[in-house]
């Protein structure tokens, strides 16, 4: 593990490596720090905001030297707090989505840090499934602003974006005072900001697959290495199902840490009954559980989560029967095969990567056998869209490919329609710049009869938009639409 991270380093600190240009960018930082701190002495959420997004232009950095002057400097808030950390490729938001939901239905004070969000950018900074609101965000800012200005101030590193926002919300969670903070893991887990942390309790893995490829590893071994560097002495590692070989890599790196390693066990799930509305099942001594995240992938990740709770029930924090029945059919997760209308059935999913793609294609086999399929989709370039395309694309009629609102890294919807045609001829690149989103959605509509469905997949940075391109292009047609639950959307006051 320690030869890889130490070449991996050599590669991201190379002259052409992504550190090293992303360095080059932030050698302006200074510059910018110095007319923020000048201009602004109490931060609303608006300027807040400005402030944040400036700070994005500088890139991202990997490593952990700079948050931890950063926290440093602002006290270590996150020493006040207990973690579970969770790395992975796919299902870590479901993940954490179910641990957290569970936990606030037995009483507990749950924080949640998830990256990235669907719906609004307060999503990131939760507790009980509340958003931090503005004026508490705004709140936060204005002290993490001030410790930034005193770093520059004495020459010390200057902190990325993710650092920065990662730093508000261990300041948020201490001010709160969470009993328990859940952790989504950025990029990779070594030198992830998240990784700062030391409380962890437990250590926890959703299924790890190629992502981020030459990042953080060109091999599956070689990224799950990375990932498993957010395991800590003493703490429990609990995992998905694995390749052997990410299975091993974990295990070996629990027992060097004295870590007891536990893997959720998702074949001995029964499954009652499944539909794309919700599903019902048991797990071990938890019997008929709902859940309306119903994506057959969504089997993994539940019985990863109640593995979480397993352990926690038996190690100091109690958790009834009643609380994880509760807390599993509350569970919300936008963008994660989720419904938002019938008639005909519009579904949204965050696939982006093959592994993603391949268990959204067993899901669209198994939930609509014989039904005409019509798909819309954005990835960004970075992505392996060929192989995306090659493994789901066969199964549609058509597909819309559309641009990602985040342009730099979309990759464009006529280079996007070249890879998709190679596996559905009826492709249609949707070239209408902002509106390229709203416009597919309503040329699925019109395609579309009532008995169809249309699947908008990929980049998880689109989908909020294609929900609400799905809104008004329905607002006055005879569709019946699916209410959906708005529990996650609430704010903190």
């Amino acid at each position: 593990m320690y030869i890889f991270l130490f070449s991996a380093m050599i590669s991201l600190f190379s002259r052409n490596g992504p550190i090293a240009k992303d360095a080059a960018r932030r050698r302006q930082m200074p510059v910018f720090f110095d007319r923020i701190r000048k201009e602004i002495k109490s931060v609303t959420y608006k300027e807040a905001r400005v402030y944040l997004e400036e700070m994005s232009k500088y890139g991202s950095v990997l490593g952990l030297d700079t948050i931890r002057g950063l926290l440093r400097e602002l006290g270590d808030p996150q020493e006040s707090l207990r973690f579970i950390h969770i790395a992975g490729t796919n299902g870590k938001g479901s993940v954490l989505a179910y641990t957290s939901t569970i936990l606030s239905e037995a009483g507990y004070r749950i924080g949640r840090y998830v990256s990235p969000t669907v719906i609004s950018y307060l999503e990131r900074i939760q507790v009980d499934g509340m958003w931090i609101s503005e004026d508490m965000f705004a709140q936060m800012t204005s002290q993490v602003r001030d410790a930034i200005a005193r770093l520059e101030e004495a020459h010390k590193p200057l902190p990325t974006v993710f650092e920065t926002e990662t730093a508000i919300a261990f300041l948020y969670f201490k001010e709160i005072q969470c009993d328990l903070v859940i952790l989504e893991a950025g990029l990779g887990g070594a030198l992830d900001a998240t990784n700062i942390i030391r409380n962890t309790v437990c250590a926890v893995f959703s299924t790890i697959s190629r992502d981020h490829v030459g990042v953080i590893g060109d091999t599956i071994e070689e990224i799950a290495e990375n990932k498993a560097g957010i395991i800590k002495p003493g703490c429990t590692v609990i995992s998905s199902g694995q390749a052997l070989s990410v299975t091993e890599i974990l295990k070996t790196c629990a027992a060097r840490n004295g870590c007891c390693f536990i893997q959720a066990e998702s074949e001995q799930a029964e499954i009652h009954r499944a539909d794309y509305r919700e599903m019902e099942l048991s797990y071990k001594e938890y019997t008929h559980l709902t859940t309306s995240l119903s994506g057959r992938y969504q089997i993994t990740n539940l019985c990863t989560a109640l593995e979480v709770i397993r352990y926690l029930h038996t190690n100091g924090y109690p958790i009834s029967g009643k609380a994880v029945k509760n807390g599993t059919a509350h569970t919300v997760w936008q963008g994660r095969f989720t419904c938002i209308g019938e008639s005909p059935v519009f579904i949204l999913d965050g696939a982006h990567n093959e592994s993603a793609a391949l268990k959204l294609k067993e899901t669209v086999e198994n939930y609509f056998p014989e039904r005409k399929l019509i798909f819309i989709m954005g990835v960004f370039r970075d992505k392996e869209y060929d192989r995306i395309a090659e493994v789901i694309c066969p199964l549609a009629s058509s597909v819309y490919t559309v641009e990602l609102p985040d342009k730099k890294r979309g990759l464009p919807p006529g280079e996007l329609a070249e890879a998709v045609r190679r596996y559905c001829p009826d492709t249609t690149a949707v070239t209408a710049g902002n509106n390229s989103i709203s416009k597919a959605v309503a040329m699925a509509l019109a395609e579309a009869r009532e008995d169809d469905v249309i699947l908008a997949f990929g980049s998880l940075s689109y989908l909020k938009l294609a929900e609400t391109a799905y809104a008004d292009a329905i607002s006055d047609k005879p569709y019946q639409t699916k209410k959906q639950d708005t529990n996650s959307g609430r704010k903190l006051l």
